[in-house]
């Protein structure tokens, strides 16, 4: 473990960003129709997020992309908020087994199936950075939660480029790792449930292309905040965010009355 903490070097790739709707990687599965295997989806453009005119809230832009409630409160939070401080972001949903890719303005660039640590919890063992994968028990094996500023760089022990989410703990997010085939971890990412997606050491895998097409060119050039939902506790917790819905109503209740009284004081009532 501690071979992948040598020379963190960050790419200046400048790839051009793509947009594609398929899993390379995936592999048919016995029994299960196209339509029920996990896919990656890619986001078409969608439109930059706007303040209400009413409110002046913003949220993030999901297009089409499906997400649980409580990816959609931490997007939402994050572009209302700013507290991506204008750069890229992902949301990882560990409960979902998903990853989501976001631009710096809050839009989607595309969601994917993932595997993540093969033990529950939110913590990080400490130290863990520095073991061998042979001195690492299963209960040391965790995805952390948090928010981590990341950036592209170079896993030493793998010979390829990774987003380094936690350095100093080894956790990175990156193409998925298929040299243990006993592991079937391309099988796991085609199947329709999150149950058997927890097999990483606490890694973040996603398909090659995924990787390739969405999440390396979200990272060129730039760090990124990567937001790593808990399991175990609320996310508000976790991360102090609140609900942009709440505050959009708060907002409302404000500005009703002091609308109404200039429409009063107009000549006309108008």
């Amino acid at each position: 473990m501690g071979m992948l903490r040598i020379g963190i070097v960050v790419l200046g790739l400048l790839l051009p960003p793509h947009y594609a709707a398929a899993v390379d990687d995936s592999v048919p599965v016995a029994g299960k129709s196209p339509s029920s295997i996990p896919q990656s989806v890619a986001a078409r453009s969608p439109k930059e997020p706007q303040p209400e005119a009413a409110t002046g809230v913003k949220r993030a832009a999901f297009a089409q992309i499906q997400a649980s409630r409580d990816v959609r409160h931490i997007a939402d939070w994050v572009v209302d908020s700013a507290d991506n401080r204008g750069l890229p972001f992902v949301i990882i949903d560990k409960t979902d087994a998903q990853v989501f890719v976001f631009d710096a303005a809050g839009r989607i660039q595309g969601a994917t199936p993932a595997l993540l640590g093969s033990a529950r919890g939110d913590h990080t063992v400490p130290g863990i950075g520095d073991r061998e994968y042979s001195n690492m028990p299963p209960e040391s094996r965790t995805t952390p939660a948090g928010r981590f500023v990341a950036a592209l760089g170079r896993s030493s022990a793998r010979s390829e480029d990774v987003v380094w989410v936690d350095y100093d703990s080894a956790v990175s997010l990156h193409r998925v790792v298929t040299n243990n085939p006993k592991e079937r971890r391309l099988e796991r990412l085609a199947t329709p449930t999150p149950l058997d997606n927890r097999i990483s050491y606490g890694c973040i895998n996603v398909p090659k292309r995924f990787y390739e097409t969405i999440v390396s060119p979200a990272f060129t050039g730039t760090n990124g905040i990567v937001y790593i939902l808990p399991e175990t506790r609320p996310a508000r917790e976790v991360f102090g965010s609140y609900d942009v819905e709440e505050r959009a109503r708060r907002q409302f209740a404000v500005q009703a009355p002091s609308n109404a009284g200039i429409a009063e004081a107009s000549p006309n009532g108008q």
